[in-house]
């Protein structure tokens, strides 16, 4: 079915392409190109492969509106001994005053926005520049491509190597900023483990529910892609290397899962925010555990 051209066609590989995805001569290239079957159908899938985008759009675009309204809110974060992850750290005056929390007033007096809007920027840019979210938007809000085997709509392709899709390459230098953010979420469990007066050996349901969105926060980071390739990926030799090896298989394993735990974080971090919002407003008490 595939219609005969020469290797040496415009829209073949070493041709010159012009502007819209179409050869210099006029010949365009990618699924339309003369090189491809003569389908005249857009794609030959009888499933309903447009569920898979169109669900990863709507929970992407839910995350986003409900976590840009607790951004912005500036209030309503802090239950104690609970703080939202999406203000921790806080780093500027206005924050609220959290007792051996995670308070660091380096911004002063003239920050008057949301202190989330300072320390959110790292998180977000981990996940915004993550090889599994890069993949999920890109089909669900782009098309590009919407599934697999359905050509996407675009006439040209330029992959992530022009503004601003080459900035997705600082991938690596987010999954550092993240650390240490995980460290600080970490230490706030560890002050959740605390009453509402600060009294040490206590837990609450809030407790727990910081305890499940740090333990997906870990997985999800050093599940990372970045992060498997600094601890094993320039190796030559792993025989000379068995700790880093051991390393590298358990990352190995966990970033076989790096999806389910992208969604499974995403989901686990809005709903501590959530818990947090609803103690601190009043709609009803944390639980004791004991």
């Amino acid at each position: 079915m595939a219609t005969g051209t020469d290797s040496t066609t415009a829209g073949e590989p070493g041709g010159r392409t012009g502007p819209g995805g179409t050869a210099s001569g006029g010949v365009r290239r990618g699924v339309n190109s003369p090189a491809r079957a003569a389908i005249g159908a857009a794609h030959l899938r009888t499933d309903r492969w447009w569920l898979s985008p169109a669900a990863t759009a709507a929970g992407l675009l839910a995350f986003v509106v409900y976590s840009t309204w607790r951004a912005f809110a500036n209030a309503d974060y802090y239950a104690a001994p609970y703080v939202s992850p999406f203000y921790s750290p806080c780093l500027a005056e206005n924050c609220e005053p959290m007792k051996a929390g995670p308070n660091w007033p380096l911004f002063g007096d003239w920050w008057g926005l949301s202190p989330a809007l300072i320390i959110l920027v790292f998180p977000l840019g981990f996940r915004l520049t993550c090889y599994y979210y890069r993949k999920a938007y890109y089909r669900g809000f782009w098309a590009s491509p919407p599934a697999c085997a359905v050509a996407e709509p675009h006439t040209a392709y330029r992959g992530e190597t022009r503004f601003p899709l080459i900035l997705q390459n600082i991938h690596r230098y987010f999954f550092y900023a993240a650390l240490p953010v995980a460290l600080i979420l970490t230490y706030d469990t560890v002050l959740a483990f605390r009453d509402e007066d600060y009294a040490w050996g206590h837990m609450g349901l809030g407790t727990v529910i910081m305890l499940v969105n740090i333990a997906l926060i870990w997985l999800y980071t050093v599940s990372c892609h970045s992060c498997r390739h600094i601890i094993g990926g320039r190796l030559k030799h792993f025989s000379r290397h068995p700790v880093r090896y051991r390393l590298w298989g358990w990352v190995s394993r966990l970033n076989a899962r790096h999806m389910e735990l992208a969604w499974a974080s995403l989901i686990s971090v809005a709903l501590a925010d959530l818990y947090v919002y609803l103690l601190a407003t009043g709609v009803f008490d944390d639980p004791r555990l004991f």
